[in-house]
């Protein structure tokens, strides 16, 4: 499992502001919010790649393996501005990958010395993940390019501003020969799509309450992701559970790009409520979201989204709800842990809560939210054979002296 070291410094992104010399939106963009966005378009290119047969071979674990290394290495170096970035990594960029994997040695390869070992290859071998490497370029320029459509409109005559027009542009052309990047020009349903999963970069977690730093239901869904991720790892799972885990971790929260952010008491305050409330979020989806998708997607969609904190495998292709056992961890079983990802999810909670006060920013909902912990103490932090108890002993109540 993470340590709770490397849960906070992936916070740490939170923090980092994009952008921060022209007007943006008042929320801000930050790099956590990016790199979700960037996952998630890395997502619809490899559909898109499978789709159409186009020869390009790739893995989904080394895609979504990549999508952390360059995550990680963004997170040291990502207040650079952009053109000296790649200036300097045109020039530097074996010195700087060697800086950046040294400050990962300890945090990384005491968590899983085997993924150190892959983050040293993809930052030093230039034709190991190539093609892994070609759609994250894409999809991390995808991104870029919707969070400056917004910056653009607001920094109209800004000095230098069409050249950085020109510049996206140029480097998204780079990639024409990506399906996904062709469809993505010209297609209104999946533009649609990716427009709604960028507005949850500006619904704010823990709506209730002001918080240090704040992060967005975008942000959440990617962090849950990572920690996903880790858990699976330490589950030996199969590459399918692994796919399935972490996505179901990217996704899980979805649905709220229709019904916005409903915090935990406001569900429990009714009986049932939260039921209906699931009712109304999959009629929705299927009313609103499936359309702008292409058809051969639903069905993965679907399982991964829909109640996503059940354990779930399939037989003959049809999905059983079932604790998942050793013979399960197979690909032909289609195995998802959705206890394991209703456990990333309130550790995300907790943490989201923990750092805020301990920043000196607290309410009553936060100190409310570190009750979260108690759910994980007295032998209930083993969750289908991950420990997360480790993690939230690290993120210790004691230190806040509340």
């Amino acid at each position: 499992m993470l340590t709770g070291q490397l849960l906070e410094l992936i916070y740490e992104a939170a923090s980092i502001q994009r952008w921060n010399d022209h007007i943006r939106p008042p929320q801000g963009f930050t790099e956590l919010d990016k790199q979700a966005h960037k996952m998630i378009f890395a997502y619809v290119l490899g559909k898109f790649e499978e789709d159409s047969g186009s020869g390009l071979e790739f893995d989904w674990i080394r895609l979504i393996e990549g999508g952390l290394f360059e995550f990680l290495h963004r997170i040291k170096l990502t207040d650079i501005k952009p053109p000296l970035f790649h200036k300097i990594m045109e020039e530097k960029g074996p010195e700087i990958n060697r800086w950046v994997l040294e400050q990962y040695r300890e945090p990384l390869g005491q968590v899983n010395s085997r993924l150190y070992a892959r983050f040293e290859a993809y930052l030093t071998d230039d034709d190991y993940s190539s093609a892994e490497k070609q759609i994250l370029k894409a999809s991390h320029y995808l991104a870029t390019q919707w969070e400056f459509t917004h910056v653009y409109r607001l920094n109209q005559g800004l000095y230098g501003l069409e050249n950085e027009r020109q510049s996206i542009e140029g480097r998204l052309k780079e990639h024409g020969s990506l399906a996904g990047v062709r469809n993505l020009a010209v297609d209104t349903n999946i533009r649609n799509f990716m427009d709604l999963v960028g507005q949850l970069r500006f619904q704010q977690r823990w709506g209730h309450s002001p918080r240090i730093p704040q992060t967005s239901v975008l942000g959440h869904m990617l962090v849950v992701a990572v920690i996903a991720f880790f858990a699976s790892l330490d589950l030996d799972a199969c590459p399918k559970r692994l796919y399935n885990n972490y996505l179901c971790g990217l996704f899980h929260d979805l649905p709220e790009v229709l019904t916005r952010d409903i915090v935990a008491p406001v569900k429990r305050s009714v009986p049932d409520l939260d039921k209906i409330i699931k009712s109304i979020e999959s009629a929705w989806f299927e009313e609103k979201i499936y359309p702008l998708l292409p058809a051969a997607w639903h069905d993965e969609i679907r399982y991964l989204v829909e109640d996503e904190f059940t354990d779930r495998i399939r037989i003959d292709g049809k999905r059983v709800n079932t604790k998942i056992t050793a013979e399960h961890n197979a690909d032909c079983y289609d195995p998802l842990d959705g206890t394991v990802i209703k456990a990333c999810d309130q550790l995300a909670a907790y943490v989201e809560a923990f750092l805020s006060i301990r920043h000196g920013i607290r309410s009553k909902h936060l100190t409310d939210g570190l009750s979260i912990r108690n759910l994980y103490e007295g032998g209930k932090g083993i969750v289908s054979g991950v420990d997360f108890a480790s993690v939230f002993r690290y993120f210790d109540p004691a230190e806040l002296k509340i």
